[in-house]
């Protein structure tokens, strides 16, 4: 699995969502690494609940920005949010109950996630956001 690169591309004009986006990316580079080395659940475990959590205070960084500046597509994004929290659940479930490992697909469903949510979704808030003053 290719390690996810941050560029231009990904920027969203704005410093602290684009800083997190970053942030994410290396927290998925490290559970791509984890995999590879074959580190076992416990480990692999503690750095996928650092990225469920930091995911979690990134997307409530988006979602407070929403409500400040009346976003229009507030309810869509959040509801993409959503899904990819429940979606990352099932997984950790799905090690916790069946003791399995993670696999380098879920680094690839991560990553491709992480791909299109931010140069898709979360670049149609750009230009709003940077109207209503928000760098």
């Amino acid at each position: 699995m290719d390690k996810m690169i941050w560029d231009e591309t990904y920027s969203v004009n704005v410093s602290e969502i684009d800083l997190q986006h970053q942030i994410l990316m290396e927290m998925s580079n490290e559970l791509n690494d984890a995999i590879k080395e074959k580190k076992d659940n416990h480990v692999l475990g503690k750095i996928i609940s650092g990225l469920i959590s930091y995911t979690e205070t990134h997307f409530k960084t988006e979602e407070k920005y929403f409500e400040q500046l009346s976003y229009p597509d507030t309810i869509e994004h959040i509801k993409e949010h959503s899904l990819f929290i429940q979606k990352v659940s099932e997984i950790i479930d799905a090690m916790d109950t069946e003791k399995q490992t993670l696999s380098s697909d879920v680094v690839k469903y991560l990553n491709k996630w992480l791909k299109i949510h931010i140069k898709g979704t979360d670049k149609k808030y750009s230009t709003f956001f940077n109207e209503k003053g928000l760098f």
